[in-house]
This record gives structure tokens, C-alpha cells and sequence, in this order.
């Protein structure tokens, strides 16, 4: 599961609203690459694709995560940063063992449980 909190989710409403282009959620994913060996990606999607496991927000807006990534983010917090220093959607992932210092690349240990996706529900060991 992935925590969105109020701020993220007023975000994502905003964002979806102002866009106005048929989109109804945000993508949150994890690829190789960065500093420390893997990074967060984000993007705007207009469904949900197969396997997706989908998280709703408090004020409507969805949040869409594939398998893979899944894997990598169980039990992170989603939030949006509105800083003068920053702007941004940030993960605040427990799994991660080492973070880089842009806060966008992480380390993870690879000792983690499988989760899969069936279905829209999520199983697994630690599920």
C-alpha cells in the first residue's frame, strides 16, 4: 500500500484539472538510474494499465503503480513539497537503505519480499 497524503492528493486534483486532458491519475514508478541506482519517476496516465495496483486519493484523483515498482515502494508516503526551495511530488520510502543527496535516487535492500498484483489487490508475503 502507498500513503497519499493531503497534500499530494490536492495536488493531483489540481494538476488533473488544470491539464484537462482526459487524465486520471498519476504514474509513480521506479527505473534504474541515478547516483545510488535507482530513481523515481512520475508522469500523468489516463487509465490505469493490466496489473496496475491503483490508490485513491482524498480528493478524487487516483495514483497508478506497475508490479515492478510496487515491489520498491510498499509502505511508502507519498507528498508534495511546495518549498521556495523545491516543488515537487516526494516518496518517503522505507524500504530504501541509502538515498542520493537529490533525494531522487535511492538504494534498496534486496532481501525485500516479492509483492504481486492480481486483480487490482495486492499479494504477497509481507501483504
Amino acid at each position: 500500500m502507498i500513503q497519499i497524503t493531503d497534500q499530494a492528493a490536492a495536488h493531483i486534483s489540481k494538476m488533473l484539472a488544470k491539464r484537462s486532458l482526459g487524465e486520471k491519475g498519476l504514474r509513480v514508478g521506479v527505473k534504474a538510474g541515478g547516483c545510488a541506482g535507482l530513481e523515481y519517476t512520475f508522469g500523468w496516465d489516463v487509465k490505469p494499465k493490466p496489473g496496475d495496483a491503483i490508490f485513491s486519493a482524498t480528493d478524487g484523483g487516483q495514483v497508478f503503480v506497475d508490479p515492478k515498482s510496487l515491489r520498491f515502494l510498499e509502505g511508502s508516503v507519498l507528498d508534495y513539497d511546495a518549498s521556495l526551495l523545491s516543488k515537487g511530488f516526494v516518496i518517503s520510502n522505507p524500504r530504501a537503505t541509502g538515498t542520493c543527496g537529490c533525494g531522487v535516487s535511492f538504494t534498496i535492500d534486496d532481501s525485500i519480499p516479492e509483492t504481486r498484483v492480481v486483480h487490482g489487490e495486492v499479494e504477497g508475503k509481507d501483504a
